[in-house]
């Protein structure tokens, strides 16, 4: 899966100890929104996080890049039970190999129905079928 860079990308900043990141930080780096982020959690996509004193959600800074990887698959047309699946089995270059030949076939399907739609379409451009008289 592609990994786009963005600006806001927490792992650079600072030294020394792991830092952790609050739910608006993680979010705003990764391009989704905090209740995005929680739906993930509720899915199991992500792993519960850890709180501070004070109850807020402490995240490590690769949530940014997890979340920018199931966004990728998502925009790629994987289904979020997939990639639940993924994160949870640890797959091989085979499971992901099956996913995209999956994918492919369904992309496939679909472009060959608009194929059909789209000629019959044509037909009615080039030749309009007769409207009944009133």
């Amino acid at each position: 899966m592609v990994i786009v860079a963005h600006q806001h990308d927490l792992a650079g900043r600072g030294s020394g100890a792991p830092r952790s990141f609050r739910s608006g930080e993680v979010a705003e780096a990764a391009g989704v929104s905090v209740q995005t982020l929680r739906y993930y959690e509720r899915r199991g996509l992500l792993t519960p996080p850890k709180r501070n004193a004070a109850g807020h959600r402490q995240y490590p800074a690769h949530t940014v890049t997890l979340l920018r990887m199931i966004k990728n698959a998502q925009r790629l047309g994987i289904s979020l039970c997939e990639i639940a699946d993924l994160i949870k089995n640890d797959p091989g270059p085979d499971d992901i190999s099956a996913i995209a030949e999956r994918r492919l076939a369904e992309i496939d399907a679909h472009i060959a129905q608009l194929t059909l739609i789209r000629g019959m379409l044509a037909g009615y451009v080039r030749r309009p079928p007769a409207m009944p008289e009133r």
